[in-house]
């Protein structure tokens, strides 16, 4: 089968190219850059480039048809909500061309990737949330400022926006421990997402149960155990280690799966407080960025999604290894320097002591898997590098900008 993997600079594009190329599938890496690091693997049979979907989604679409169109029953797979989105909202295009997507329908799609909606799923199901509050303008961020649970965590309700026909990127948390942190936080997360959601601040570590569902049914499942993430704060981990799944956290996962009628791949994300009890994040309904470490364990997903869109469905394999350790060494760096800057503003959670960090990150532990790095497939590690150094550096830097003078304005309006 001719499969198409998109979003060709992410960690699982890579770990899929290898995963399907060794099933047997031809697989072309796309990107909306002239090169991917997923290209650059030696698996892969071919690159394509498409516009950005965040630029002009009717465009990366038309350009996704075309290249499906090329060969039958061809297998369309994004590795992000920025590709995911447009996709599914114009799915039709793709079938009509003779493509595949394993996605539910495009109103579950659109759920799982709505924080308030997957947070009133996770409550009315029993699981444990963090205090919510959605914030839709000024006026109620002014009116509930003295009644938040602080410290809060402000982020964005989705992860990407629709705006003027097109999907916008809204960006990280920002948090607060005070009415006034709050209001100016408030301020610079409303230039980038029209509905906010004011959380609790959840003290604890990161957990996630990955799962592969057909129409709400598990087939494959993983867990690990998050050693360092990229951002100390929160985010994807840079070093992790296969572990069982936590039984309270996988029964949680797959009601709230059960309860979306999910078909797919899916990522459900927790924070376990220091006493133990987890506590429900969000859905990630897309490959994951430490995807490499199941394939390393044994639970290959991309070759079982691969099947299900094949032939209808999948034997769920028997299990996989624990203890199996897996790093991402660009996203550790991240981390280190992350630690040397020092907690961000407002922060009110433990965070990492920069000697500690660099020690760490300076010994080697034997047996390490890498997410990129293959001694017979070096190329898509230093591709790794190169996008960062020379794309995404340069593009934080001018978002960061952009957002430190969102943040002036707004301290200097409420002044």
């Amino acid at each position: 089968m001719k499969i198409l993997v998109l979003d060709g600079n992410e960690n699982q594009a890579v770990a899929c190219v290898r995963s399907l190329a060794r099933a047997g599938h031809t697989v072309l890496a796309g990107a909306d850059s002239s090169w991917s690091k997923a290209g650059w693997s030696r698996h892969c049979s071919g690159m394509f480039q498409y516009p950005g979907p965040q630029s002009d989604s009717d465009a990366f679409v038309a350009r996704i048809v075309e290249e499906v169109r090329r060969d039958a029953d061809t297998l369309v797979l994004p590795m992000t909500e920025r590709s995911t989105l447009p996709l599914s909202q114009n799915r039709d295009l793709i079938h009509a061309a003779g493509g595949k997507l394993v996605l539910p329908a495009h109103e579950i799609v659109l759920r799982a990737f709505d924080k308030q909606r997957t947070t009133a799923i996770a409550r009315s199901l029993g699981v444990a949330v963090p205090a919510t509050t959605i914030i839709s303008n000024s006026e109620q961020a002014d009116a509930v400022k003295q009644t938040l649970p602080y410290p809060v965590v402000l982020k964005p309700r989705t992860s990407e926006v629709f705006v003027e026909g097109q999907f916008k990127a809204t960006g990280r948390p920002l948090y607060a421990k005070n009415e006034r942190e709050f209001i100016a936080a408030y301020n610079v997360i409303s230039q980038r997402s029209p509905s906010i959601l004011a959380q609790e601040f959840i003290e604890g570590t990161g957990t996630g149960y990955f799962a592969l569902m057909r129409d709400g049914e598990i087939r494959a499942e993983f867990a690990h155990k998050r050693i360092r993430d990229v951002h100390p704060t929160g985010s994807g981990s840079a070093v992790r280690v296969s572990v069982a799944p936590d039984e309270t956290i996988r029964e949680a996962a797959l009601a709230i799966l059960n309860e979306l009628k999910w078909h797919g791949v899916a990522m459900v994300e927790f924070r376990v407080r220091p006493d133990g009890r987890p506590v429900f994040i969000e859905v990630n309904g897309r490959f994951w960025t430490s995807l490499p470490l199941a394939v390393y364990a044994g639970v290959d997903f991309p070759k079982l999604l691969a099947e299900m869109a094949e032939h209808g469905d999948v034997k769920a394999p028997a299990g996989y290894k624990e203890h199996v350790r897996c790093r991402w060494l660009l996203g550790d760096f991240r981390h280190l320097v992350e630690v040397m800057k020092g907690a961000p503003s407002g922060y009110p959670g433990r965070f990492p002591s920069r000697l500690t960090t660099l020690a760490e990150f300076l010994t080697p532990v034997r047996g390490t898997f890498h997410d990129n790095f293959i001694l017979s497939d070096p190329l898509p590690e230093a591709g790794d590098w190169l996008d960062f150094i020379f794309r995404k550096a340069p593009a934080r830097l001018r978002r960061r900008s952009a957002i430190e003078r969102l943040d002036v304005e707004g301290r200097y309006s409420h002044s």
